[in-house]
């Protein structure tokens, strides 16, 4: 028998002795012990319910105590004071603001007709007798077990609320429970019950932008009571913003072969709760937002309510089949399965850094907490925004002039921005969380007939175009593709100074399913093609582009002229572009080793890899350094591409030839200098790290995950995107695995850039399945655990060094 099932059969004055031993035990925990004896004090008789929620409250410390559950004792503000919660692929802004409860609703793949990536809602849980507004309040996420509960006192009243996310069903919980009867409103509120026309800069949320053709509408969801529940969706309309951009692009003819995402598809859920009834519509404002409202109530007073928000997604002819799929959601109640994966999650990978330095715990701590907002969309159908995931909230409190829908969200919904997405997905890979990988692989494997086809139309070759900005149906972002063109401007090309010629960072991702096969032995066949007709673009389109310009297809040295190319964003019409060059060397080099090529297909990637021109170089102050291209015309953006080489590709680092280079070109090269920062997806971090540079990865990691100055301190940003910034949190956690561990071939490298000074309990994965688990306290390895055993001996202790 537990401890507090024992409590809740004794006398009342032994629970009382019982129940001061126990603060005494756990006294060190102030804040939460006076949350216990505000809850006693406020009853005039000892309630055993009372104490067993108390107790529960004690019990969620009682976790492992290197995971940092985040802990209010206040109310919220406003939705910026939001805390993330979720599972699957739902993302919940879960707060409480003036005694009622808020949850905003989001879900992967939520893609309406202008490629806005909606919110699937808001919920507002209401009380009378309201327990939210007495004196104590405590709002915590339980990162073991990934859920949120709620509680609060008024005089005699407590409650608490549970709140939680199937990881396997798309449902939402909400489980109440009070000492006492109450009366439980639960309201759907839609700020999209009527259609509403975006203008200006709220076309940033869409594939628009800053270039509308004509009125842009947001069309308005239908909601209705359905049988004591409230069903809510959005079909989207026959004609989408797919439709407007295979137009402009010149695929008219090509249509009906194109993958079509936004077609068909239909999204929303039914909210509905036991003992809850219709209880009519209200409307309101929050902020600057207009919306209406459906309400359930409580037949009768009741000390429980269980309230369930069942989701559905699906490309669908009819609301009929989508209704149907919606009623086939099972809805039996079954927290173990989420609890577990959860558990699973934990134990799979962390890094727990115990130091006096508050800047390293303050990086431990967000760490976890940004790696809980990615495991919310383990199996989303689409890979997590970079620019806020499922966790946006109302904009006019990121930026006090977008009074816009909380829908909104700077650089698009269904906008792919590969450099930026990249860093939410590299950094698990050390963390073990490769099922997690899928949805961003997919992406592009659903998009690849889509990519060769826009190859063929434009250029007449073989290969798939992927650019920068990537519609979520493979074509250029209307808006950057460009509305005002030279009519004569070729049909594949994007017109537009900052994304020209950048076709490379697929290559990452290509690298990334490649990764996937080293380190945990994943079958990466399905991928196969996406990977060798992304290199066979290269190949082909500058095999191309020279015979355009004369007889000879390669240069004197029989290597590819990738001209025109480009340095990331920032080195344009670039000659040889050192990104691509090293992207296109490692990949290949990769894919060659892979066993399941046939001998043909080996021998044809070994003909294309001796095409592959060599990395330029370049001198400042008399020391040599990597050249970001042969040549470039002009300087567009602030990254620094001449460092790529060092990540992502590893081509210099700690035990390579050439890393005083590499690190020549960190200290010396004046726009690597000029342009570092920490800021949003700046890589300045992973760069130091990679090079051995403790001092600065330190420096610059830190900087990256301190608290966010937000009241849950991973909600980094805006930085260059927006609230929370995803790209920000993945850098910072590159970073800190990279300065912990790095893998070359078979050696592993323990604490390359760590801090003597930062104790740190940590488990990573590295290439060849292989887990290695240790311990440094005071500069010493403590302990140390390598599976499988083997690898041991491909350990290299950097520290002792």
């Amino acid at each position: 028998m537990t401890l507090t099932t024992k409590i809740l059969f004794t006398p009342r004055i032994f629970v009382k002795n019982l129940i001061v031993l126990t603060l005494l035990i756990w006294s060190k925990f102030s804040v939460f012990c006076l949350d216990v004896v505000r809850c006693l004090s406020g009853s005039k008789l000892l309630n055993p319910f009372s104490v067993f929620l108390c107790l529960i409250t004690i019990n969620g410390f009682s976790q492992d105590k290197e995971l940092n559950n985040v802990v209010w004792t206040s109310q919220s503000n406003n939705s910026s004071e939001s805390m993330p919660v979720g599972g699957g692929d739902i993302g919940l802004n879960l707060w409480v603001e003036k005694g009622e409860v808020y949850l905003y609703l989001s879900r992967s793949g939520t893609f309406d007709e202008n490629n806005t990536l909606l919110k699937l809602g808001r919920v507002k849980l209401k009380f009378s007798p309201n327990p939210f507004e007495g004196k104590t309040f405590k709002q915590e996420l339980i990162l073991k077990d990934g859920y949120a509960q709620i509680f609060g006192v008024n005089g005699n009243l407590n409650t608490q609320i549970k709140v939680w996310v199937d990881v396997f069903n798309p449902i939402i919980h909400l489980g109440i429970k009070s000492n006492q009867n109450i009366t439980t409103e639960a309201s759907y509120e839609s700020w999209r019950f009527e259609d509403r026309i975006s203008k200006g800069k709220e076309n940033n949320q869409n594939s628009y932008k800053w270039a509308p053709q004509g009125i842009v509408k947001t069309f308005k969801d239908e909601v209705v009571f359905k049988n004591n529940a409230v069903q809510f969706y959005h079909q989207n309309k026959a004609e989408t913003v797919f439709d407007v951009a295979v137009k402009q692009q010149g695929l008219a003819d090509r249509k009906e072969e194109l993958y079509n995402p936004l077609n068909d598809l239909i999204f929303g859920g039914t909210m509905e709760g036991d003992n809850l009834l219709a209880a009519g519509n209200y409307q309101g404002k929050y902020l600057n937002t207009p919306f209406k409202a459906w309400t359930l109530k409580s037949k009768k007073p009741s000390k429980s309510a269980n309230i369930s928000i069942t989701l559905t997604t699906a490309k669908n002819k009819s609301l009929q089949e989508w209704e149907r799929k919606l009623n086939a959601v099972p809805k039996k109640i079954n927290q173990k399965a989420s609890v577990k994966w959860w558990n699973d999650y934990w134990k799979r990978s962390f890094i727990n850094i115990s130091s006096k330095d508050e800047t390293a715990n303050q990086s431990s701590k967000n760490y976890q907490l940004f790696r809980y907002m990615l495991g919310c969309n383990a199996f989303g159908n689409y890979p997590t925004k970079f620019n806020g995931g499922l966790f946006t909230y109302d904009p006019q409190l990121t930026d006090s002039a977008l009074k816009y829908t909380p829908d909104f969200r700077n650089w698009g919904g269904g906008t792919h921005t590969a450099q930026n997405q990249r860093l939410v997905y590299w950094p698990m890979l050390k963390s073990g969380d490769f099922e997690m990988m899928k949805p961003q692989f997919d992406f592009y494997l659903n998009l690849l007939k889509n990519a060769e086809i826009r190859t063929q139309a434009a250029w007449g070759h073989k290969g798939a175009s992927f650019t920068e900005q990537l519609e979520n149906f493979g074509l250029p972002n209307p808006a950057e593709y460009g509305w005002k063109r030279p009519a004569d401007f070729n049909k594949g090309m994007e017109y537009n100074a900052w994304l020209e010629y950048e076709w490379d960072t697929v290559l990452e991702f290509c690298m990334m399913i490649l990764e996937t096969e080293r380190y945990d032995g994943a079958n990466i066949e399905k991928y196969l093609p996406l990977i060798e007709s992304s290199l066979t673009f290269f190949k082909e389109h500058y095999t191309y582009l020279a015979k355009q310009r004369g007889a000879k297809a390669l240069d004197a040295n029989g290597h590819l002229v990738l001209y025109p190319g480009s340095g990331a964003e920032t080195y344009k019409m670039a000659y040889n572009s050192t990104s691509t060059i090293a992207a296109l060397k490692t990949v290949l080099e990769r894919l060659i080793t892979y066993p399941g090529l046939s001998e043909k297909q080996k021998t044809d990637w070994q003909e294309m890899l001796k095409t592959i021109p060599p990395i330029s170089f370049g001198e400042f102050k008399g020391h040599a350094t990597i050249s970001p291209a042969k040549l470039w015309e002009r300087i567009n953006n602030t990254e620094s591409p001449q460092l790529y080489p060092v990540y992502p590709w590893g081509i210099y680092g700690i035990g390579k030839p050439g890393l005083d280079t590499a690190i020549n070109t960190f200290k010396y090269d004046t726009d690597v200098l000029k342009f570092r920062s920490h800021v949003g997806w700046k890589q300045d971090n992973i760069f130091a790290a990679r090079l051995g540079l403790t001092d600065e990865a330190t420096k610059l990691t830190t900087a990256k995950l301190k608290d966010s100055g937000r009241r849950f301190p991973a909600f980094w940003g805006p930085g260059f995107d927006w609230v929370p910034d995803h790209n920000w949190g993945g850098s910072g956690m590159i970073g800190l695995q990279e300065m912990l561990l790095q893998a070359d071939g078979k050696s592993i490298y323990l604490f390359p850039a760590w801090p003597k000074d930062w104790d740190v309990h940590f488990k990573l994965h590295a290439p060849f399945k292989t887990i290695v688990e240790g311990t440094l306290k005071d500069g010493k390895l403590v302990d140390l655990k390598v599976l499988p055993e083997s690898r041991r001996a491909d350990v290299i202790n950097k520290m002792l060094e």
